[in-house]
């Protein structure tokens, strides 16, 4: 394929563009919208990484490429950004998170249910340490009925791990999401529809914290920390294939597809709520994580750590 890279915001380009080459793709240009990075960056990680165009807008990319890959870190552009590549029939793989609301999460829905080929989201779904143990037979390993799942730093652009990483352990069908209270940590119950249960612990905390989930079944528990060197990999051999029509087989089915997000949603709901129980189905649409908010934030992030001796 020849792919386009839609915002450098984070440190994921740079590390994915080798290994989507080394898959036998072309890099034909790139996109930024400037939430993060500056003119002068963009066109220096041009010459760096060897990139021959730098386009001024996304109609003109989709016109050229044959897949999108959108990296901003503002996930309340992310719907925009992938409309000229749908309108043009061509593939898309959204970083995490997918979108910080009902309706942009839907509209993705919406898109794949009527043929887009659109994947992404966190990588820790695709995390080979838990893929590894859930292809072995349910007769040598159980079927989960309770989990515990976590990760430090915020409790969406990176708690979007831990949910993503639970939901790839026990798979889809939540009912419902409750906030068991903010200690160190958020701490958030999942329930499913068929009654299996799933625990979180998410959000800034004094340190970094490892990805991990402990997974108990009727007849093991079985304890993974996922390798974050892995994980890039993890996710590109993944969904490239899928994306490059290479497969017709997607890496994620639409049922799940954004599910982590939705318990997401329904997570702040509660906690905003009193704590109370809110049924994945009563969603309030109005529920939303701030993008914009969050890019302001982590280009401050960016400028700080850049002046750091």
């Amino acid at each position: 394929m020849k792919i386009g890279i839609v915002d450098l915001d984070t440190s994921h380009p740079a590390a994915w563009i080798p290994i989507e080459r080394e898959m036998g793709h072309e890099i034909a240009g790139i996109f930024d919208g400037g939430s993060v990075r500056s003119r002068e960056y963009v066109k220096d990680f041009t010459v760096e990484h060897g990139i021959p165009k730098l386009y001024e807008s996304l109609p003109q990319m989709a016109a050229e490429v044959d897949c999108a890959i959108i990296h901003g870190c503002d996930w309340d552009t992310h719907i925009e950004k992938a409309r000229p590549f749908v309108e043009a029939g061509k593939s898309i793989l959204i970083d995490k998170p997918f979108a910080g609301n009902d309706a942009d999460l839907r509209q993705i829905r919406d898109w794949v249910a009527q043929g887009a080929r659109i994947a992404g989201g966190s990588a820790l779904r695709f995390c080979s340490e838990l893929r590894a143990w859930l292809a072995r037979p349910l007769s040598e390993r159980g079927t989960p009925h309770t989990a515990f799942a976590g990760c430090a730093v915020d409790d969406f652009n990176y708690g979007i791990h831990a949910y993503s990483l639970l939901i790839e352990a026990m798979g889809g069908g939540i009912h419902s999401v409750r906030h068991l209270g903010k200690g160190v940590q958020r701490r958030i119950q999942i329930e499913w529809n068929d009654g299996r249960t799933g625990f979180l612990a998410i959000g800034k905390q004094e340190k970094w914290l490892p990805f991990h989930i402990s997974v108990v079944t009727e007849q093991t528990v079985a304890h993974f920390e996922p390798d974050p060197l892995e994980l890039y990999r993890a996710i590109l051999e993944a969904t490239i294939p899928y994306l490059a029509k290479e497969s017709d087989l997607p890496p994620i089915s639409l049922d799940t597809l954004v599910e982590p997000e939705l318990a997401a949603l329904a997570a702040r709901q509660s906690w905003l709520d009193g704590d109370r129980k809110v049924l994945l189905s009563d969603l309030d649409k109005d529920q939303r994580y701030d993008g914009a908010a969050f890019a302001v934030t982590y280009r401050e992030a960016q400028r700080i750590s850049r002046l750091r001796p």
